[in-house]
Order: C-alpha cells, then sequence, then structure tokens
C-alpha cells in the first residue's frame, strides 16, 4: 500500500500527515508494508522543510519531521501512489484536474474519508499556534481511522 498526503504547498498540512501516519505505523509494526509520503499541489517550496512551526508542533507531540523537504505532486505519482488524500476541496479539485487518464491512484478528502468532525484540514499557516495543535488534533484522528482501514485490507 502506498499513501500519499498532498496540501498546497508541502510545509504543513501534507508533511504533518506523512509524519504522524509513519509513526503510527511504526508503532503498530507496519512501517515496511506501507509507503508513505507528501506533496503540494503549488511549487512555491520545493526542497525546504516543513514551517517551523509545523515542526515545533509535531516535535512537542513527538512527530519527527525534520527530515521532511517538499516537492511538488507529478503525474507519475498518480501511477505510484495507491490512495492520494488531499488536505482539503481546492487541493483536491487541483489533483482531479492533474490527474491522467488511466490513474490508478483514488483520490479523496482526508477527513472525509472517515466521517470525522470536518471536512477538511483548516490551513494553518497565516494564523496562531492553536491553527498547528488543531491541524494535529484532526490528523491524529484520520490517521487512527486510516490505520484502521490499511489493517482490514491485509
Amino acid at each position: 500500500m502506498k499513501v500519499l498526503f498532498v496540501c498546497l504547498g508541502n510545509i504543513c498540512r501534507s508533511p504533518t500527515a506523512e509524519g504522524v501516519f509513519r509513526h503510527k505505523l511504526r508503532a503498530a509494526g507496519l512501517e515496511g508494508q506501507v509507503q508513505v509520503d507528501s506533496a503540494g499541489t503549488g511549487d512555491w517550496h520545493v526542497g525546504k522543510a516543513p514551517d517551523s512551526r509545523t515542526r515545533q508542533a509535531a516535535q512537542r507531540r513527538g512527530y519527527d519531521l525534520s527530515a521532511q523537504r517538499a516537492r511538488q505532486v507529478e503525474a507519475a505519482d498518480f501511477q505510484r501512489f495507491d490512495l492520494i488524500l488531499a488536505m482539503d476541496q481546492s487541493n483536491l479539485r487541483n489533483l482531479q484536474a492533474l490527474r491522467p487518464a488511466g490513474a490508478r491512484a483514488d483520490l479523496d478528502l482526508y477527513l472525509r474519508r472517515f466521517d470525522l468532525a470536518l471536512d477538511e484540514v483548516p490551513d494553518p499557516y497565516y494564523g496562531g499556534e492553536d491553527g498547528f495543535e488543531q491541524v494535529l488534533d484532526l490528523i491524529e484522528q484520520a490517521s487512527d481511522a486510516l490505520l484502521i482501514e490499511i489493517k482490514g485490507r491485509q
């Protein structure tokens, strides 16, 4: 199983989702069975580390995002990954527009897939610290649900 998390710039939400889910896979003993990555629909931050506020909020909860670097979604991702999870409707629309004919990846909104309280992970970039904590709360819940889904596929 190969999962790609996608947000706009790949410096806040999607690297958080990648880091949290990697951590949960490791704890469940499934790290070698599931490949995880993240990307952005935009190219503004390609090659950069996640936002410092993202890294700090994640570190406070025991997630290490320091090795991650932003990249942009590419056409090959739609064949390489089984599941591509967008953080919001705007990024889902962008992914649908980029999706090549015959692509095999299943596209969905990360939170909506699991019927959580919100459909979208809000972008914390222009807000305060509370936004980064909310993103972590939502992503932890969705990651637990995704882990259950993946275990059910095995």
